[in-house]
């Protein structure tokens, strides 16, 4: 039996509901870059950003200006080069970084205008020369020094999108160029955002291109759909030797701006059509998140938890790879239950029912399939088997007829029906033949 393809509509719209309602108020801060800008994809992005401002979201964009800059220099004839990613350039060459910044910034500007959208481009970072650092001179190269919070958080507060060029002054007025990565990170560190994106043409993070460390969940699709701080740690060290410095960057900048106080960081592919909505309005999206808050946490399961649960193991059922259960069931059983809660939404569910000889069963695991490929399966049966040995009990099993080679990769060994207690063998059926697999608690 095929899930129902109204069934799956309707819970992606409940997603999104439950998104607007959790971001309501919240603030984004998202960097385009400027090849995205120079795409076909820039008129999509532009009106996905609308939408999302319009749904009572805050947003700041940080616009980048290299490739533009780049463009105006050598139209100008004017040299550069670049030091660890930073460009040095004398300062005869300031004039036309800062139109191609501002030019930038105005395109961004006047297409959200298009969108009924007001957004304001301002001069809210006061910055510093980079200096001499052992002995490169970095001439027009600028580091933020600070930044007018409360000019900006009042630009937003009267509904306003403002928009960064990546340009600031010093306290005398004088310009300099200051990186366009930095400063959305300093924004979204400042500003305390719940998100921080950086949009980049053809951004992926896949087994393809990446070295993945062990145990790391992958989308059906080989990508890497969100990363914790440590997990973040070991793959930026798998991988600080990769030919893709500027994903490497960016995820470096996510780091710091994560452990500084923002939520959740996201590096988006801006070659696809509609990544920043998929991203803020389903649990999987489409990029890389970084979190540092809880993103999926187990918990027990609560009586509100229980259609959700039962609609996660619809399609369990109509396989035969688990028995029905009903919301009485499931009530009258409740303390035995967990669910996997992603964002608010029940993502997975298990349970435990302990017998009086010192043994218990692992039932009812079912994973949402969009989310089959994340290592959530493995959480809650090393959660009960912990659960188990915490009441002192020897052993825990299973009865399954599809499953066994899933089973026997956690570490359980096929057992005899008549090791389990009376109890449960007295609903066993010959008709189901379900397999009995067993895990002895040390």
């Amino acid at each position: 039996m095929q899930e129902n393809p109204r069934n799956k509509k309707a819970q992606q719209i409940r997603d999104v509901i439950r998104y607007i309602q959790q971001f309501k108020d919240a603030t984004l801060v998202i960097y385009l870059d400027d090849e995205v800008i120079d795409s076909p994809y820039f008129s999509g992005h532009i009106r996905d950003i609308a939408l999302i401002h319009q749904a009572g979201i805050k947003v700041c964009i940080v616009p980048g200006a290299r490739k533009r800059i780049d463009e105006i220099l050598t139209a100008s004839k004017i040299s550069w080069e670049y030091k660890d990613g930073i460009r040095i350039t004398d300062e005869k060459a300031m004039p036309q970084i800062k139109m191609a910044a501002f030019d930038i910034s105005n395109i961004v500007m006047t297409s959200l205008a298009a969108h009924q959208i007001t957004a304001t481009i301002g001069n809210w970072v006061r910055a510093r020369s980079k200096g001499v650092l052992d002995g490169v001179d970095f001439s027009t190269a600028g580091e933020i020094d600070r930044l007018q919070i409360d000019a900006i958080r009042n630009t937003l507060d009267n509904g306003f999108i403002p928009i960064f060029p990546s340009i600031g002054w010093n306290q005398n007025g004088k310009p300099y160029n200051i990186s366009s990565v930095s400063l959305a990170k300093e924004i979204a560190i400042s500003l305390k955002a719940e998100k921080l994106f950086f949009v980049m043409k053809n951004a992926e993070i896949n087994k393809d291109s990446f070295n993945i460390p062990q145990n790391l969940g992958l989308s059906e699709y080989g990508g890497i759909p969100a990363m914790n701080l440590e997990e973040l740690k070991e793959f930026i060290d798998l991988n600080n030797n990769s030919s893709d410095s500027k994903i490497i960057s960016l995820l470096k900048a996510s780091n710091e701006a994560c452990r500084k106080g923002v939520e959740r960081s996201h590096i988006l592919n801006g070659s696809l059509e509609g990544t920043l909505p998929c991203e803020i309005f389903s649990d999987l999206g489409s990029g890389t998140m970084i979190y540092s808050s809880d993103y999926g946490n187990l918990r027990p399961m609560k009586l509100t938890d229980i259609p959700a649960v039962l609609n996660v193991m619809k399609p369990f059922v109509a396989k035969q790879i688990l028995l029905p259960r009903t919301e009485q069931t499931l009530s009258e059983n409740i303390e035995d239950y967990i669910v996997y809660e992603v964002d608010g939404g029940i993502r997975a569910c298990a349970s435990l029912h302990i017998y009086n000889d010192k043994q218990a069963e692992i039932a009812g695991i079912a994973v949402d399939s969009a989310f089959s490929n994340l290592g959530i399966g493995p959480k809650l049966v090393e959660y009960l088997t912990k659960r188990a040995k915490k009441e002192k009990l020897q052993s825990v099993f299973i009865l399954t007829t599809q499953t066994s080679d899933w089973f026997e990769h956690l570490g359980f060994k096929a057992d005899s029906i008549e090791s389990i207690p009376e109890e449960r063998h007295s609903i066993w059926t010959p008709e189901r033949n379900s397999k009995v697999f067993r895990m002895i608690l040390k």
